[in-house]
């Protein structure tokens, strides 16, 4: 059973600025809600019961989002707003399933995700990047399912332009197990266009066995100068971990640039 999910959020959203200079990127609202409480969303219904946020000391906003009781109970005690009161109580309910951890120097999800080998309980545990929305299906909920019959890891997948190939983790497949999933041969962090050994690309929904930290504790630093998760992840393939990509049902939503954004908005404005 998945219980814990990680969420990486210690990320300086450059590709968003000049909102996420003064900001953290996952507060910013889409559609008059903020980002990160759609990712929240998808982790209850998924029936997470705890979840793990990655910040830094440079985004503590996040953690004041859910700490910030005097502002809320003298704002109430004022104006008695049913709106602002049903808002605080969600998030009274939010802060009792979130713990914290620190990254405070930039290196790498596989850094970040090394942060949370204290807190994972069970042998496998779900991990969301919050930059991918992925509307109208949950897409953990559905990992988690495959994962509960399967009895092994499980990444999302989708097909991308053979253009934008070197942006994404790529896989190679081993073999199909039906329409939307297949056992994963290898992921290649941001291969070339003309090396890439798909057209598969890794979308930020993982579940990962907790096993994966002793691999990142050795993990020297990849391509850009950062330990990834990815080639941790590798490492696991090669010695027979068996790993599910999932092709999800889902709509992408790209909330880490600016024209994602944007759209994100507009996508979730229609539902």
């Amino acid at each position: 059973m998945i219980r814990q999910a990680i969420i990486p959020l210690a990320g300086l959203g450059t590709r968003l600025l000049p909102l996420t200079s003064v900001y953290a990127k996952e507060l910013l609202p889409i559609n008059g809600k903020v980002g990160l409480e759609y990712i929240i969303d998808e982790c209850i219904d998924a029936g997470i019961k705890e979840i793990v946020f990655i910040i830094s000391k440079k985004k503590q906003i996040i953690r004041k989002y859910f700490y910030n009781d005097k502002f809320y109970r003298k704002i109430i005690k004022n104006k008695k707003d049913l709106r602002i009161i049903s808002e605080y109580k969600k998030i009274k309910k939010y802060r009792k399933i979130i713990k914290f951890v620190y990254q405070n120097n930039p290196k790498g999800t596989g850094d970040a995700v090394l942060k949370t080998k204290k807190f994972i309980k069970d042998k496998f545990f779900l991990m969301l990047l919050p930059d991918d929305l992925i509307i109208k299906r949950n897409c953990s909920k559905e990992m988690i399912s495959i994962h509960n019959k399967k009895k092994c890891s499980v990444m999302a997948s989708m097909s991308v332009n053979k253009k934008t190939v070197n942006r994404w983790g790529i896989y190679s497949k081993k073999i199909n197990i039906n329409r939307n999933s297949f056992y994963i041969n290898d992921v290649v962090e941001k291969p070339d266009i003309n090396s890439a050994p798909s057209s598969n690309a890794v979308i930020g929904r993982y579940i990962l066995p907790k096993k994966i930290f002793n691999k990142l504790k050795n993990q020297k630093k990849g391509k850009g100068g950062e330990i990834h998760i990815t080639d941790a992840i590798r490492k696991l393939i090669k010695e027979g971990h068996k790993i599910i990509g999932y092709t999800f049902k889902g709509k992408y939503l790209d909330c880490g640039s600016m024209e994602g954004y944007i759209k994100s908005s507009m996508e979730i404005n229609k539902l």
